[in-house]
């Protein structure tokens, strides 16, 4: 069970809520959803993938950054998982 933690429901702040749904859900979940709307609107940098482009819901969630890469969006979304 060494994935129980990635797999365990977390609570979903209201921020994170306007991205992915309302919670609980796994953090597996949340970030598939997070990139189901970064695709859907378009939000990847196109010369660099790697990075997302923030819209206004995301901004919230990246407090306040308009662009993260990666790697940095996970650690800004943990922030609003509890």
């Amino acid at each position: 069970m060494a994935n129980s933690a990635f797999m365990k429901p977390l609570k979903v702040s209201a921020e994170l809520a306007e991205v992915v749904g309302k919670g609980p859900m796994p953090r597996s979940e949340v970030v598939k959803k997070l990139w189901v709307y970064i695709k859907k609107n378009n939000l990847q940098d196109p010369k660099a993938k790697r990075n997302i482009v923030a819209d206004a819901n995301l901004k919230k969630v990246f407090g306040g950054k308009a662009v993260v890469d990666m790697f940095e969006m996970t650690k800004l979304v943990s922030k609003h998982l509890s």
